[in-house]
């Protein structure tokens, strides 16, 4: 403890220089208890709030170095990986298990402290979807596997050089992006508590001052097509097959961002159905597909980015949502030419489809 308390809060920033380390950091292995409740964020889950769900957590953490400039830029965050276990202690709802990659960015970290936000997406298992005929009452998930997103705030407290003692809130989110239906998603906040080993809470970091890259403040193209499918009501089983195509224009204006705005066509076949179900025999059926214009941010860490868009259909004779859409995803240049993504198309808070996008930047 006097040892670790004697480290000067000046001994990190002294140790950051031009050189370039090794790709490795050292790691942060974690263990935490969660406690929770499942929010009644809509009238129709209402019976499935009425238990408090506990569950565990182990996770691996890295802590940046500088070994890539994106580090630097955000003032060196962690990354790990959390396996999560949940007991909603209800019959219905079951148990869940999930695994998500994360990042961690620190609001203020000092020789015995790290406060700091927690980003994570991922996927995950539910053991009693909705069936029905034997669990007809949990209208959350209707298929086992779903996506999972997780908020935290956590602070860690230095019990020695070694062990931290980890206090945290959160919400954990699971979700199938309306694939299957019902599907209105689970939401829990969550108090954690728990300790993580450090095998070197202080590291050496460098490239704190790494230039900007060459492509600030160029323009680019950017053409995707994507791939999706929904089921249209729990009645209809079938799986209805959407696609879009997307052209924009941006702009890479820093280090961290890219701005964009674009038009895109999509073309959703469950809307098709739902014509054909509810036009008297005879009248003519408005055209199902759609144009949309919009506008679009990326947050870059390296060749990832964090993708969020607000759009405007200028075209749709069928009026089956929303007048706007919002997007977020996460997108991946596996080269500097192709890029692939998987994102959300949201109306007005709610799922609409899961978009498997591939695409070419020029």
């Amino acid at each position: 403890m006097l040892a670790l308390a004697a480290l000067p809060a000046a001994a990190q920033a002294d140790s950051v220089s031009a050189v370039r380390p090794t790709a490795r950091g050292p790691f942060i292995v974690g263990a935490y208890a969660q406690g929770s409740f499942v929010v009644a964020h809509t009238y129709a889950i209402r019976h499935l709030a009425n238990s408090h769900p506990t569950g565990v957590e182990v996770n691996l953490q890295r802590q940046t170095t500088g070994a890539a400039d994106w580090h630097g830029w955000y003032r060196y965050p962690r990354l790990g990986l959390a396996l999560t276990y949940y007991n909603f202690h209800n019959p219905q709802l079951g148990h869940v298990l999930a695994a998500s990659p994360y990042i961690s960015k620190s609001f203020s970290r000092g020789p015995r402290h790290d406060f700091n936000f927690r980003l994570g997406a991922g996927l995950a298992y539910l053991t009693n979807p909705y069936d029905r005929d034997t669990n007809h009452k949990n209208n959350i998930a209707s298929s086992a596997f779903n996506a999972t997103l997780q908020l935290r705030f956590e602070y860690d407290y230095a019990l020695t050089p070694h062990l931290g003692l980890l206090m945290g809130l959160g919400l954990n989110h699971y979700s199938n992006g309306a694939t299957t239906k019902p599907n209105f998603g689970a939401n829990l906040p969550a108090l954690v508590l728990g300790l993580n080993y450090h095998e070197q809470r202080n590291a050496p970091l460098a490239n704190a001052n790494a230039p900007a890259p060459a492509d600030v403040g160029h323009n680019f193209l950017n053409f995707s097509a994507s791939l999706g499918y929904k089921q249209r009501t729990e009645s209809d089983l079938k799986k209805y097959v959407v696609n879009s195509v997307t052209a924009a224009v941006g702009r890479r204006i820093n280090r961290k961002s890219n701005l964009l705005a674009g038009v895109e066509g999509f073309y959703d076949r469950s809307l098709k159905a739902t014509l054909q179900d509810t036009t008297r025999a005879g009248l003519r059926q408005p055209d199902v597909k759609k144009l949309g214009a919009f506008v679009g941010h990326e947050l870059l860490f390296g060749r990832l980015a964090f993708v969020s868009h607000l759009g405007f259909y200028v075209y749709a004779p069928y009026k089956s949502s929303t007048f706007y859409y919002e997007r977020l995803g996460l997108k991946y240049h596996a080269t500097d030419l192709l890029f692939g993504a998987v994102d959300l198309k949201i109306h007005r808070g709610a799922a609409d489809v899961i978009e498997f996008k591939i695409g070419a930047k020029l």
